[in-house]
């Protein structure tokens, strides 16, 4: 099979180990525009669900990267470079992907969980791992920056039915921004809504690569620290992957590169360290030629360099 579209992977994951990605959305797609994405802001905010692609196409490239990378996956995750809850074939693709005898995952916002068919979708799934970030209407729409159809408490509803329904893993994910989300009233606020919904994880994350507006910074460690204090048995998470990036069906470096870094923002170290054994000559002005053909673009974050998609869009620095 020639380049993989809609597969890649496995790439290693802090939650899932080592994660098949299935990305069922095209780019930079989603009903959120977080401040905090490390994809850039939302090309096409939309709420609605759609047919973005042949789901038998999805499939068939699932079903060769599980083939050939048998033994060596722990999950096949549907993330996406969007929201995958809009694709409305996810629940067909979810139970298809079972069938292979690996555990599915999806990573979701959560938002569209206050609709009945995407609980339905989601059942089939062995983890789910939605965010919330805020139980505040006010911080919902500075945070998330929400399509205008979507209402935290509606989307809090939503999670509450999942949760009674669903008989998989949960896992939440709480991203805190300094000053935003982290300070005792917003995470009293989530603590109550946790205690409602009882996931069986919550994992706290960090802005740690380039985000979608330049002022977005991680919480200081007091923070970290008033948040396991208040939220409880919470997992963070703060630091960077490690292991290999898989690079299969990739016959070309530049392929390679931009297929990884549209995906994962990544650091110069973590693609020459990727790519060494199979394509050696990639190096520092290998990424830069990429970088001035328009090929990738360099953004600056915090003192370290990430590589992105040229199509990512980030807000002008201050």
């Amino acid at each position: 099979m020639s380049s993989l579209r809609f597969v890649y992977g496995p790439v290693p994951s802090r939650r899932l180990g080592r994660s098949l990605g299935v990305n069922p959305i095209p780019f930079k797609t989603c009903n959120y525009s977080c401040v905090y994405c490390q994809l850039g802001r939302t090309l096409h905010l939309t709420n609605r669900r759609q047919d973005f692609f042949r789901k038998e196409e999805i499939l068939d490239e699932i079903l060769y990267a599980v083939e050939v990378n048998r033994g060596k996956i722990d999950y096949v995750t549907f993330v996406g470079e969007g929201e995958p809850t809009l694709n409305k074939n996810l629940g067909w693709l979810v139970r298809r992907a079972r069938e292979t005898g690996i555990p599915v995952a999806v990573i979701t916002n959560g938002a569209l969980l206050y609709r009945e068919d995407v609980r339905y979708d989601l059942m089939g799934a062995d983890v789910v791992l939605p965010s919330l970030d805020t139980a505040i209407e006010r911080t919902f729409r500075v945070l998330n920056r929400p399509h205008r159809e979507l209402h935290i408490d509606r989307i809090i509803e939503g999670m509450m039915e999942f949760r009674r329904s669903f008989e998989g893993k949960l896992w939440f994910e709480v991203m805190l921004v300094k000053g935003v989300n982290d300070s005792e009233e917003e995470l009293e606020s989530l603590k109550r809504v946790f205690d409602r919904i009882n996931p069986d994880r919550i994992y706290i994350n960090i802005p740690i690569r380039p985000p979608a507006e330049p002022w977005v910074r991680p919480p200081d460690e007091e923070a970290i620290v008033r948040a396991k204090a208040i939220l409880g048995d919470v997992i963070p998470i703060n630091f960077y992957e490690t292991g290999d990036f898989s690079i299969q069906g990739f016959d070309d470096p530049v392929e390679a590169v931009v297929a990884i870094c549209r995906r994962h923002p990544m650091r110069l170290e973590e693609i020459v360290e990727t790519l060494a054994e199979r394509f050696p000559g990639v190096n520092k002005s290998f990424l830069e030629k990429l970088k001035d053909e328009g090929r990738l673009k360099k953004i600056t974050y915090r003192g370290k360099e990430f590589f992105v998609a040229p199509a990512t869009r980030f807000g002008t620095p201050e």
